[in-house]
């Protein structure tokens, strides 16, 4: 059989939809008698670009009170408002944060517009997000594995936590570990637990210990430097309310059920969850005396690493999973990407082990990407 272009016939159509494949659009490119095969993911609305934040390190002391009243808190970038994690809805009211470091901390100061400021958790590493919250996420050396997350509520009740691996591949939470030396404070510009009246905001600023966080990372775990850069986001939680015997509490409808929370982030993760760390922003380290030419160039390919971690999804998870039933050896080649104005060359391969993906610019044959189902990205340089 020679043929050029062919849609899909009925009898593959209906096998597809034995593989639960109806609503996942695909076309197949036969060439020669080879019957090479290749697939259109859908993935362009899966490919999540990012933020950046570049940290400015200070020489002066900050006091952890909740208030960013020192001078160099000052001079520190604003981030942009956060937006709904999936980056479609507007938080109907404003997150902001800013970020301050030396040798010793990372310093996060955020402020949380908000009307009623209430909350009531006050034992430390309970589920704070049972309350409005806000979140800090933090992954050393961006591998998506050993990450920590910190979690405080308007009382100031601490929640930190670790993870080995995210929760999509049997990752488990350990709340006994804590952050030796983490500092937490909370201010209020208003009142708390008082719905007889109209807050302005709540503000928190925390003190995360390098040392203790550089512990984390796979192997250079010395503490951050010039033009180091880590993965972070952040999380604000947000639940509707109603009050009840002159309390606070999360809001239920007619049939006694919680509304559903809102979930704020600073840089979008693409759906309803934190866990999905390859999507966090990317937190560069700077110092006042050191330019800022090299640090765009540790940044680089990030669409080409995007785009396998969103192919790496669709084939875990995803509409495309029905190719971990392939036989090992089985190799599929996806039609190009167009994204960002860049030609991305991507493949699967089926292993004895589960798969591996591979993805490259198009005119680029000296380097590739490869993720396996441990979902760990790998460069490879011919």
């Amino acid at each position: 059989m020679h043929f050029k272009w062919l849609h899909i016939s009925s009898l593959l159509y209906t096998f597809l939809s034995l593989l639960n494949m109806k609503k996942f659009i695909l076309l197949f490119i036969f060439f020669g008698c080879e019957n090479e095969i290749q697939l259109i993911p859908n993935i362009k609305n899966q490919i999540i670009i990012p933020k950046k934040y570049y940290v400015k390190k200070t020489n002066n002391s900050i006091e952890i009170d909740g208030k960013d009243d020192e001078s160099d808190w000052k001079l520190a970038e604003l981030s942009e408002d956060f937006i709904d994690i999936e980056g479609v809805k507007k938080p109907y009211q404003k997150t902001n944060f800013k970020m301050l470091w030396d040798d010793q901390f990372l310093y996060i100061h955020a402020t949380l517009k908000e009307k009623h400021v209430w909350g009531d958790i006050k034992e430390r590493d309970m589920v704070i997000y049972h309350n409005n919250d806000f979140e800090v996420f933090i992954d050393p050396d961006g591998d998506t594995y050993n990450y920590g997350e910190i979690e405080i509520n308007a009382l100031g009740t601490e929640w930190d936590l670790f993870l080995d691996k995210p929760y999509r591949l049997g990752g488990k939470a350990n709340s006994k570990w804590d952050i030796e030396g983490l500092k937490s404070s909370v201010h209020i510009n208003g009142s708390i637990n008082n719905f007889n009246d109209i807050d302005q905001d709540w503000n928190v600023e925390i003190a995360i210990p390098l040392k203790e966080i550089s512990f984390l990372k796979k192997e250079d775990q010395n503490t951050p430097s010039h033009g180091d850069i880590w993965r972070v986001n952040f999380s604000r939680v947000q639940w509707e309310f109603q009050v009840e015997d002159g309390k606070y509490q999360r809001r239920k409808n007619n049939n006694g059920k919680l509304y559903p929370e809102n979930n704020w982030v600073w840089s979008n993760q693409g759906k309803i969850n934190m866990h999905i760390p390859e999507n966090w922003g990317f937190v560069i380290f700077t110092e006042n005396n050191h330019t800022l030419d090299d640090i765009d160039k540790k940044l680089f390919d990030v669409d080409v690493k995007q785009t396998a971690y969103a192919l790496f999804r669709e084939v875990m998870f995803g509409n495309l999973n029905y190719l971990r039933e392939l036989s090992p050896g089985s190799e599929i080649k996806f039609e190009s990407i167009n994204f960002n104005e860049k030609e991305l060359i991507s493949s699967f391969k089926k292993t004895k082990k589960d798969f591996e993906i591979e993805v490259r610019l198009k005119e680029n044959f000296k380097r590739s990407y490869l993720i396996k189902q441990n979902g760990i990205l790998q460069k490879n340089e011919f």
